[in-house]
C-alpha cells in the first residue's frame, strides 16, 4: 500500500469472488484483507513523497479499514478514491479540507463529516451507511454525488444531514435509498438537484425530505430514473422503453421558502402520506413548476404563498377536498395534458379544484384563476370562473341575500351572461304585449295623449328610465292593474340585477 500510494496506483485485495468482495454482504474478511485506519490517516497526513515522474494519490480496492479513520481538522494533499472496501468503525472528517474524495460501493457505519471541505467532488455512490452521514454545513467544489447510496436512520433519526450545505455544481442523488429524514435546511446547489428514481422514507418521524429555505440554481427533479445506469450516469430523462423507478416519498415533504431557478418536476412522484403530513411548498418561487404527481391519498398538498410563472398540472395529480390549500398562491400561466386527455384539466375540473381547495369561501383564488385565464384570451372562462365565485360567495350570506343572489343568477347569471337580461325583456315584452292587447284602456284624459299601442304599453312599464308617453296616458283596472304593476317590477329587477353585473366587470377591469 505504501508503494501504491507513492505510485498512485490501486492496492487492490479483492479474491476475484463476487460473493466474497461483497463489501455489504456476510462474507468475513480476514487480516489478509485488513488495514488499519491509523496507516491511511498516516499516508493522507504525512504520507511519503511520490515516487519521479508521479503523483502520490491513495486509491484502496476490496480493503478492510479497521477502527475509526479519523481526520478531522486535516488537511489532505493526495487524491483520495477507495472502492468496495469495508470499514468496520465510522469515518470521522469534520473541518476535513480535501482536493478530491471518492467513495465508491463501501460499507461505512457513519460518515461524520460536518463543515468537510472539497475543492473538487466529493463522490459516494452505491455506498451504505447503517448510521447516516452528516454533511452539515459542508463546502464541496463541485458535484456531490450520492446516486444508488443507502442511509439508515443515525442520530436525531436523520439518514443524512445536509442543512447548510453547499455545492458548487449539482447534487446528484439519483436511486438514493433513505430510512430516516433527509435534511437539506438552508442547503445551496449551484445547478441542479436530482433525485431521480429515489426512494426516501421515514416511517418514524414527520418528513422524508426536509428542505426548507433551500436554493438550487437550475432545477430540482423527483421524477423517475432508468433502472441499471452506472453510478457515474448523469441526470437524464429515461429513454421510452427503458425500465425505470418512481421517486418516491413515504413521510412529508417540506420545501418551504425555497428558491428553485428553473422548475419543480413533481413528474410521476409518489406520495405516502399520513393524515396529519403533507407535501409543503409553502412561500417556494420558481419559473415553473410541474405538478404531474400521482394523486396523494392521504395527507394534504400545501401551495399557500407560492410564486410560479406556470403551473404544468392535471386533474389527476391534486387530491380531494380538504386536502389543498392554495391560499395566496400566485401563477401566471397554465399548461395541462391535452384536450382529449382523461387528465387534461377542463374548467369544470378546474373549478372542482378550486373548490376542493377552498372548503371556506375564499375570492382569491377564483380570482387569480380568472386572471390567468383573461392574461391569456379565453374571456369567456374566466367570466365562467367569476360566476362560480359569486355562486359560492351566495353560501355565507343570510337568507334574504342568498334569494337576492339567486334571482340575480336565474336571471342575468350575476351580470356575466348579460344575454340572459335581454331574452327575459323579449318574453316579457312579448308576454305583456299579447296580454294588453285584450286589456280595457280607457284613457286619462280622453281626446289627449298618444294612439293606443299594446306594444309600446308593455315597453314602457318595462323600461324603468326611459318614459315613451304610454304608461301614463292609459288607465287599468282590474286584474290588468296588478298586471301592469308585475311589469314594472320586473323591468326594475331585471335593470338592478344588469347593473349589478355590470358594476362588477367593470371593477374587475
Amino acid at each position: 500500500m505504501w508503494q501504491a500510494f507513492r505510485n498512485g496506483s490501486v492496492y487492490d485485495l479483492r479474491t476475484g469472488h463476487a460473493d466474497r468482495d461483497d463489501p455489504h454482504g456476510g462474507h468475513p474478511w480476514g487480516p489478509e484483507r485488513s488495514v488499519r485506519a491509523r496507516i491511511v490517516a498516516w499516508l493522507l497526513l504525512d504520507g511519503p513523497p511520490a515516487l519521479p515522474g508521479r503523483v502520490p494519490s491513495l486509491k484502496l480496492q476490496g480493503v478492510r479499514i479497521v477502527d475509526v479513520l479519523d481526520l478531522a481538522g486535516g488537511s489532505i494533499v493526495p487524491y483520495v478514491e477507495m472502492k468496495q472496501c469495508r470499514f468496520e468503525s465510522e469515518v470521522v472528517l469534520p473541518e476535513t479540507h480535501f482536493t478530491t474524495v471518492r467513495l465508491v460501493d463501501c460499507s461505512v457505519p457513519r460518515l461524520e463529516a460536518a463543515r468537510l471541505r472539497t475543492e473538487g467532488d466529493l463522490h459516494l455512490p452505491r455506498c451504505r451507511f447503517h448510521n447516516g452521514v452528516r454533511l452539515t454545513d459542508a463546502r464541496i467544489g463541485t458535484d456531490l454525488l450520492l446516486n444508488e447510496a443507502v442511509a439508515f436512520r443515525g442520530r436525531n433519526g436523520r439518514a443524512v444531514a445536509g442543512d447548510g450545505l453547499s455545492v458548487g455544481q449539482d447534487l446528484q442523488a439519483e436511486l438514493l435509498e433513505t430510512h430516516g429524514e433527509l435534511s437539506l435546511r438552508g442547503a445551496d446547489v449551484g445547478v441542479s438537484l436530482s433525485l431521480r428514481g429515489s426512494l426516501l422514507s421515514n416511517t418514524r418521524g414527520r418528513y422524508a425530505l426536509n428542505a426548507p429555505q433551500m436554493t438550487v440554481g437550475r432545477s430540482l427533479y423527483l421524477t423517475p430514473a432508468a433502472v441499471g445506469d452506472p453510478a457515474y450516469t448523469s441526470g437524464r430523462t429515461p429513454a421510452r422503453g427503458t425500465r425505470t423507478r418512481r421517486f418516491e416519498c413515504v413521510g412529508g415533504l417540506r420545501l418551504d421558502d425555497g428558491r428553485i431557478g428553473d422548475a419543480v418536476d413533481l413528474g410521476s412522484a409518489r406520495f405516502t402520506l399520513g393524515n396529519e403530513q403533507e407535501v409543503s411548498l409553502r412561500r417556494i418561487q420558481t419559473p415553473e413548476l410541474r405538478f404531474l404527481c400521482e394523486r396523494p391519498e392521504r395527507g394534504t398538498v400545501v401551495l399557500s404563498g407560492a410564486r410560479v410563472v406556470t403551473l404544468v398540472d392535471k386533474s389527476t395529480s391534486w387530491p380531494g377536498p380538504g386536502q389543498i390549500r392554495i391560499g395566496g398562491f400566485a401563477y401566471e400561466s397554465l399548461v395541462s395534458p391535452g384536450p382529449g386527455s382523461f387528465s387534461s384539466f377542463s374548467l369544470n375540473r378546474r373549478l372542482d379544484w378550486l373548490a376542493a381547495a377552498t372548503p371556506e369561501y375564499n375570492p382569491e383564488p377564483y380570482e387569480r384563476l380568472a386572471s390567468v385565464l383573461r392574461a391569456g384570451g379565453e374571456d369567456a372562462d374566466a367570466r365562467e370562473v367569476l360566476l362560480a365565485k359569486q355562486r359560492r360567495r351566495r353560501e355565507t350570506l343570510p337568507v334574504t341575500g342568498k334569494v337576492w343572489g339567486r334571482l340575480q343568477d336565474v336571471t342575468v347569471a350575476y351580470g356575466y351572461r348579460p344575454g340572459r337580461a335581454a331574452l327575459w325583456m323579449a318574453l316579457l315584452w312579448a308576454a305583456g304585449a299579447v296580454a294588453f292587447a285584450h286589456a280595457p284602456h280607457p284613457p286619462m284624459q280622453p281626446g289627449e295623449g298618444p294612439r293606443w299601442s299594446p306594444a309600446l304599453y308593455a315597453l314602457d312599464l318595462l323600461l324603468p328610465v326611459i318614459d315613451i308617453d304610454q304608461a301614463h296616458s292609459w288607465r287599468m283596472t282590474g286584474p290588468w292593474q296588478w298586471a301592469a304593476a308585475l311589469l314594472v317590477l320586473a323591468g326594475w329587477i331585471l335593470a338592478t340585477t344588469v347593473a349589478a353585473g355590470a358594476t362588477r366587470l367593470l371593477r374587475r377591469g
